[in-house]
């Protein structure tokens, strides 16, 4: 990591970015005095000297010796201030093809190129209200992603009533809690943990079902809230499957041996919490002579950067004579890519990954996240023909230590 070349890429377009946001700073405090342009300045380059020189020694900081929320605090607010600048820089690029344009046009239509006076009835340049929108813009970001912390652990109960024709008599109004990327190496507060669990079990739920990512990494990051999660409980049991995070793919081992042990040990951890880890395989649910299946499958994506360790065939095999399917598939590229061109039988496909990107908006009649246009089906309830897929936005979090208008949730369906 400390010769990263993505980490020196960073860390100079973040140079750059301060020197081009610099250009709006000093077009907006134009009219100010020269102790108060100085104060602005010094200010501004400190602040970002500061932000620079830490990302420069971060390689270097053992943060992992410090606390999970001094750890996540620092880089969200690094990753604030890069990300403020970022959108700021926008604006100031829109404003600057403008002027190259008009420049431009000045040279070949004109003898003199038109300047940047005010036009009759302005009263601010246009450069200067764009330097104006750029700063609001940046500092808007930065002061929602700070406020953002506090939403990391505001857990929303979903509920939904889903109606299928297929369902067996006997299970109609069978209720479903799902729960969805516990990132546990990411939470820092237990008894916030243990309120989100208490809301779970209000809900009495017929099944508990657990779509991936319990950890970010390693199987040890579960040790802390072991006693939490093994509260969770149901009268026909908690299921769960494997995500992208879960196999250790994002860390460095010594050896592949000791991958695969931290993967043993994960598995493990499900069953001592006394959750029934299911890998590419099925258990079927039986009332009354009436039956509906449960499939669950290692994480299988369409998207390259993630692993496709599912094997849909093995665990769909022993499931054809049964009516009604629900499957457990982490990574809702999957419903697309495999699942509704040769399954078409899987009722209701449950998933989770995409966190929302813990960032968007999410009102009755509108929803907006950047992660739709990484993923078609990324938030909430999707229906094509008679297949259903809902989409889990996330028990916990990952990078960014909090959320913007797309909370924490805890998932109450109804089948109907």
């Amino acid at each position: 990591m400390r010769s990263s070349p993505f980490w020196i890429l960073l860390v100079g377009l973040m140079l750059l970015l301060d020197f081009y946001v610099f250009q709006a700073v000093k077009t907006v405090s134009q009219g100010a005095g020269s102790k108060a342009k100085s104060i602005i300045f010094i200010t501004y380059w400190s602040i970002s000297i500061l932000t620079l020189f830490f990302f420069l020694l971060l390689p270097y900081l053992n943060l992992e010796n410090h606390s999970k929320g001094l750890r996540s605090t620092i880089f969200a607010i690094l990753m604030g201030l890069f990300f403020a600048k970022f959108a700021a820089a926008i604006f100031l690029l829109v404003d600057d093809l403008r002027r190259m344009i008009q420049w431009a046009a000045g040279k070949i239509f004109f003898s003199e190129p038109e300047g940047e006076n005010l036009q009759e009835g302005e009263t601010i340049s246009r450069s200067l209200f764009l330097s104006w929108i750029s700063l609001a813009v940046g500092g808007g970001i930065f002061g929602t992603l700070v406020n953002g912390f506090s939403n990391k652990y505001n857990y929303q109960v979903k509920k939904l009533r889903i109606p299928f024709a297929n369902l067996p008599q006997s299970f109609r109004g069978l209720k479903i809690v799902q729960l969805s990327d516990i990132h546990s190496g990411s939470l820092d507060n237990k008894s916030q943990v243990e309120i989100g669990i208490t809301k779970v079990l209000s809900l009495k739920p017929d099944l508990i079902l657990f779509t991936g990512d319990l950890v970010n990494n390693k199987a040890d990051e579960m040790a802390p809230f072991m006693d939490v999660f093994n509260r969770l409980n149901a009268p026909l049991g908690v299921y769960s499957i494997l995500g992208n995070h879960d196999y250790g793919d994002y860390v460095e081992w010594g050896s592949m041996e000791e991958k695969r042990a931290n993967l043993e040990r994960l598995k493990k951890v499900h069953g001592d919490m006394g959750w029934k880890l299911l890998m590419n395989e099925h258990v079927i649910f039986d009332r009354n002579g009436d039956k509906i299946a449960l499939l669950g499958i290692e994480n299988w994506s369409s998207k390259a950067r993630f692993p496709k360790y599912g094997k849909m065939e093995k665990a769909y095999a022993g499931t054809e004579s049964v009516p009604f399917k629900i499957l457990m598939s982490h990574d809702p590229s999957h419903w697309d890519a495999e699942v509704r061109p040769r399954y078409s039988d899987v009722s209701l496909m449950l998933s989770g990954h995409t966190h929302g990107m813990q960032f968007g908006v999410e009102l009755p009649w509108f929803k907006w996240s950047p992660v739709q246009y990484v993923y078609q089906q990324w938030a909430g309830l999707y229906e094509q023909a008679a297949q259903k897929l809902y989409v889990n936005r996330g028990f916990g979090f990952i990078g960014y230590p909090g959320r913007v208008g797309i909370m924490p949730e805890i998932t109450l369906i109804e089948l109907v």
